[in-house]
């Protein structure tokens, strides 16, 4: 049967073992080998390993030590975010050939919404799915799991079904039934909480929290909790997001070494994201005027909300509220994480005119530096005060997307493992 009659055909294409298949692909001397990913040389943990290292038992989140001891051979490579990025926009780029309807989920992970589409591809679903692997073979030499529903929910749960390099398709009109057994934590966004939220009331696959009533979600959780109601029925009703909002906040973090009470050391990483705020700021003709800067003691977060006097993208204006911070906020309690955030970023287009001659001199400046930046690396021009910050490489951004503000790769510490 041809999608036509389809009411909605929803794709997922979710990239096997992404990192490492790219370094099997760069490097021919890797095809074929048991190889992990760790966030630089130093790393201790695997961020993620190609199917030959998974035969072995070898997981995300192991230590290498314990990888080495389970699989002859292991080979350990530092990752490389920015080929990462550059692979991952060359897929979907290309994806945009099958439809122009596609949201970029994550880094290794693409929905294409081929409802528009369906009078140019009256065709079957096996053979769209055929298309999109094909279609992210030939511009990264990269397999994928394909899986095609009527929504966004089923799909992303098909392309799990079979990995690596599967096709799964599973008609709209067939969802319900299939979900009906599948445990409700199976389905993306329902996290532990939610699904321990459920299990109080009995539910614990898609068919019982379809039985339950709407409202009970609801009331709990608001439109999100509806969502899932309706995903535990096939009938997800989120669209396909091609269009990045204008960014709420954009912010930067860092893990420490566990209970640091060195205060330079602190400030080095409150002085090392302040950096990368304010570069990210400029980069995006952005600026902001109010910051969030805090410190994740054992307990709890101490730190606040703090303004600048006028709007700004200038990385010492926020480095000195961070000094603020610092001296205000913290009394020599161990601390285990920074996070540095602007709150409120917004066009910096119009602005100039209210600067001072010495604020155009800084924007100015700013703007060499980063150009120096651009063409150099990260950091190649710095505040002394980084220069001996952490040699903890930079990885891809949860929110990573291959254009616009999101287009950034932040501090290995923070990442999502892939």
């Amino acid at each position: 049967m041809t999608i036509k009659n389809w009411p909605r055909v929803i794709a997922l294409a979710d990239m096997n073992a992404f990192f490492a298949s790219i370094e099997q692909v760069h490097n021919s001397k890797l095809a074929g080998k048991p190889v992990g990913i760790t966030n630089g040389l130093t790393g201790t943990c695997i961020i993620t390993s190609s199917y030959e290292a998974r035969s072995f038992g070898v997981k995300t989140g192991m230590r290498v030590k314990e990888a080495e001891r389970l699989c002859p051979g292991f080979i350990q490579i530092p990752a490389n975010p920015v080929l990462y990025a550059q692979v991952s926009t060359q897929i979907m780029e290309s994806l945009q050939d099958i439809s122009p309807d596609i949201e970029v989920f994550s880094v290794d992970e693409a929905f294409l919404d081929l409802t528009r589409c369906k009078k140019v591809w009256d065709t079957t679903p096996e053979v769209i799915g055929m298309m999109i692997k094909r279609k992210v073979y030939s511009v990264s030499g990269i397999k994928c799991s394909v899986g095609i529903s009527g929504d966004k929910s089923t799909a992303k749960w098909a392309a799990k079904l079979m990995k690596p390099d599967g096709l799964t398709i599973i008609p709209p009109w067939e969802a319900e039934q299939r979900l009906r057994s599948v445990p409700v934590t199976e389905l993306c966004g329902v996290n532990k909480g939610i699904g321990g939220f459920l299990a109080k009331r009995g539910a614990f696959t898609c068919g019982d929290v379809a039985e339950l009533p709407i409202s009970v979600l609801g009331a709990r959780f608001g439109n999100p909790g509806k969502r899932i109601w309706y995903m535990c029925q096939g009938k997800d009703p989120d669209k396909v997001q091609n269009n990045i909002q204008a960014p709420k906040s954009i912010g930067h973090g860092k893990v420490m070494p566990p209970n640091t009470r060195d205060k330079d050391v602190i400030y080095m990483y409150l002085v090392h994201m302040a950096e990368k705020v304010g570069q990210r700021l400029r980069q995006h003709s952005l600026r902001a005027q109010q910051f969030s800067i805090a410190l994740r003691a054992k307990e709890e977060w101490l730190g606040n909300k703090f303004k600048t006097e006028i709007p700004t993208n200038d990385s010492q204006s926020i480095v000195l509220l961070c000094k603020y911070m610092l001296k205000n906020y913290w009394h020599g309690e161990g601390i285990f994480q920074v996070q540095v955030t602007a709150k409120d970023p917004h066009p910096e287009k119009g602005q100039l005119d209210m600067f001072t001659e010495e604020n155009n001199k800084t924007f100015l400046v700013n703007k060499v530096i980063d150009k120096i930046n651009d063409r150099y690396g990260e950091f190649s021009v710095s505040p002394a005060s980084i220069l001996n910050r952490s040699d903890m490489p930079n990885v891809i951004a949860p929110a990573w997307k291959p254009y616009g503000h999101r287009q950034t790769i932040q501090d290995a510490n923070l990442a999502k493992k892939y």
